[in-house]
C-alpha cells in the first residue's frame, strides 16, 4: 500500500494554499490456507516464524470470487456490481482507466487473510488501499484485487497516551480523535491520505522536526503476511519486519491492518506564511541556511511556483507562541528580503492541522475533498544547493508546476539512518516536483516532471522519497532506500518468498 504525506488535496489544495495571493478571512490552501471450505472464514492465525519459500509453488487456481464474497459477508464488488465504478477509483483521475477484477471492502483482519489467500493461490495481483493516494496508482492494480481497508478505521486513544489506529483511517479523522483526547501525532496534512501508506513510507509532516517522522512513533503493527498469517511486529517481536515497516514503503511485506503509535500532548502551534513576489533565488538561499540551524520547534517549507518569473512563498509552523517565532522570521527576512505578505497566527493543534489541510474556515471531512489530476516526483536535498538560482531556474517558463522544499532535520536527524528503513535522516529536506494537469495531458506533464527531476539531480539534489513514488525514477531502489535497500530486499524475500505482493517497483524486484 503506497501512501504519501502531501500527496492529496484538502477542501482546497495545498498548492493552491501556498500560492494564495492574500491572507484574508479564508486563507486557502495539495498497496490462509487456500484449502478452506468455500464460504468458511479463515481462522485468525498468528505465528512468529517467517514464511518459508516453497521450491515448488502449487499451480495457480482460478480465483474463487464467489467464495471470497461469502467470506466477506457480501462486501466484494466486481465489474458488474453496483458501486464498483466508485469503489475502484483512486485519488488521481489519471488512473480511472484501471479495472481491478474486484474490490474487497474489508472490515476485519479475517477478511484481509481471505483476500491474501485468494491472491496467493490464484497468482492474482493484490494491493491494499486506505487513502488511494499512490502517486503511481499502485493501489489499483489492473485486473487484480484491491483490498480496501477503509472499513478498518477506528482510532482508540488509550490512557497511557498510545493510539491504536486502523489501517483505513484517514488523517483528518486521526487528528480529530487525537485532539479530542488532548494528544498529537506527527504526520501529513492532506485530510484524505491514509495513515497506513503515510507511515510505511516514513511520514513527513509539519511536526517532524519536533516529534520525528510518523514511523518514528510506531510502537507496534499488526501485519498479515503472504502466508495469510497475522503477525505483530514490535521492537522485540518480528524485529526485521518492524524495522522494514518504518520507511520501507507500502505493499512490500504484507498488508498492515493496525498501527499502535506513541503520541505527545497536543501543543499550541503558531502558523505562518511569507509571500514574495520576486527574488525567489534569494528566498531559497536564505531558507537553506535558516532551516539548517533552526530549533526543533520550527518547521518550514518553501514553494517555488513556475512561470516567466518564478515566485516563492515560505510557510510553516512553530511549536510554541508567536513571541518565540517572530524573531526567527525577522532573521529570515533580513536574509531573504521583505515579503509582500506576512501572516502569523497562533492555533490549537487541531486548528493548525485544519489550516494546513486548507479547511480552516470550512468543513474538513474525507467526503468533502475533491480529486486532483497531477504528475509528480521528488528529490532529496542532502545538503544546501550551491547555486540557489540554478534550482529556481529549472522552473523558468513552466506554468502549473511547483517545487515544494520541505525541511527535515531536528528530531528526524537524531535517528541513525540504519535504525529504520527510512534512509534520508541526514538530509536538509525533500523536494517535491508537482505538475497540475489533466488526464489527456498527463503523459506530457510526466515528461516535464522528469526533465525537472533530472535537472535537479545535475545540481546536486538526488535520491527520492518513496511516498512520492514515480514509475520513471532512475535507479529507484537506491534513490528511495539508499544503503537500506539490501536489508529491505532480504526482509521482503523472507516474508514474501513467492512475491505475492509483487508490483512494478516492489523491493523484491530490484
Amino acid at each position: 500500500m503506497i501512501g504519501n504525506t502531501w500527496g492529496g488535496r484538502g477542501v482546497f489544495s495545498r498548492r493552491a494554499f501556498l500560492r494564495a495571493a492574500g491572507f484574508g478571512a479564508a486563507v486557502t490552501a495539495v498497496s490462509c490456507s487456500g484449502n478452506e471450505q468455500p464460504g468458511a472464514a479463515p481462522p485468525p492465525t498468528t505465528a512468529s516464524a517467517p514464511p518459508v519459500s516453497t521450491s515448488a509453488r502449487p499451480s495457480a487456481v482460478p480465483p474463487d470470487f464467489d467464495g471470497l464474497r461469502k467470506r466477506l459477508g457480501g462486501a466484494l464488488l466486481q465489474v458488474s456490481d453496483k458501486g464498483y465504478a466508485e469503489a475502484r477509483r483512486s485519488f488521481n483521475p489519471v488512473y480511472d482507466q484501471r479495472a481491478p477484477a474486484a474490490v474487497a471492502m474489508c472490515s476485519t483482519t479475517d477478511h484481509v487473510q481471505a483476500c491474501i489467500a485468494l491472491a496467493r493461490d490464484s497468482y492474482l495481483p493484490i494491493a491494499a488501499r486506505s487513502g488511494g493516494h499512490s502517486y503511481a496508482g499502485y493501489s489499483a492494480p489492473d485486473g487484480g484485487l484491491v483490498v480496501d481497508l477503509r472499513g478498518m478505521s477506528a482510532v482508540d486513544v488509550r490512557p497511557d497516551g498510545t493510539a491504536v489506529i486502523g489501517a483505513g483511517a484517514r488523517l483528518i479523522d486521526v487528528y480529530t480523535a487525537l485532539a479530542a483526547a488532548g494528544r498529537c501525532l506527527p504526520a501529513g496534512t492532506c485530510p484524505t491520505v491514509g495513515i497506513a501508506g503515510l507511515t510505511l513510507g516514513g511520514g513527513l509532516g509539519v511536526l517532524t522536526r519536533k516529534y520525528g517522522l510518523t514511523c518514528d512513533r510506531l510502537v507496534s503493527a499488526q501485519v498479515v503476511t503472504a502466508d495469510s498469517v497475522v503477525r505483530t511486529a514490535t521492537p522485540s517481536n518480528e524485529q526485521d519486519l518492524y524495522w522494514a515497516l518504518r520507511g520501507g514503503g507500502g505493499g512490500n511485506f504484507g498488508i498492515t491492518t493496525s498501527f499502535t503509535f506513541s503520541t505527545e500532548p497536543a501543543p499550541s502551534v503558531t502558523v505562518f506564511q511569507l509571500g514574495f513576489t520576486d527574488g525567489a533565488a534569494a528566498v531559497v538561499g536564505a531558507w537553506q541556511q535558516w532551516t539548517a540551524k533552526a530549533p526543533d520547534e520550527l518547521w518550514s517549507t518553501v514553494v517555488i511556483t513556475g512561470g516567466r518569473t518564478p515566485t516563492a512563498r515560505l510557510t510553516g509552523c512553530f511549536v510554541g507562541p508567536q513571541s518565540g517565532l517572530n524573531p526567527l522570521l525577522d532573521e529570515f527576512i533580513a536574509a531573504a528580503g521583505k515579503p509582500a505578505n506576512r501572516l502569523v497566527q497562533q492555533k490549537s493543534y487541531l486548528d493548525a492541522m485544519r489550516f494546513f489541510a486548507g479547511c480552516a474556515h470550512s468543513q474538513c471531512t474525507v467526503d468533502s475533498s475533491p480529486r486532483a489530476t497531477f504528475a509528480a516526483s521528488s528529490r532529496i536535498l542532502s545538503e544546501p544547493v550551491a547555486d540557489p538560482a540554478a534550482l529556481v531556474d529549472v522552473l523558468d517558463g513552466r506554468t502549473d508546476m511547483d517545487l515544494l522544499l520541505d525541511s527535515l532535520g531536528g528530531a528526524v536527524s537524531r535517528v541513525d539512518p540504519s535504525a529504520t528503513a527510512f534512509p534520508h535522516r541526514d538530509a536538509l529536506g525533500t523536494i517535491q516536483i508537482y505538475q497540475k494537469t489533466t488526464v489527456d495531458k498527463h503523459e506530457a506533464a510526466a515528461r516535464a516532471v522528469a526533465q525537472v527531476r533530472d535537472a535537479l539531480g545535475r545540481i546536486g539534489a538526488r535520491g527520492g522519497y518513496v511516498n512520492y513514488i514515480e514509475t520513471a525514477m532512475p535507479d529507484w531502489g537506491t534513490a528511495y532506500y539508499g544503503p537500506n535497500l539490501s536489508r529491505l530486499d532480504s526482509v521482503a524475500r523472507r516474508y514474501d518468498p513467492d512475491v505475492v505482493f509483487g508490483f512494478a517497483q516492489s523491493i523484491h524486484r530490484t
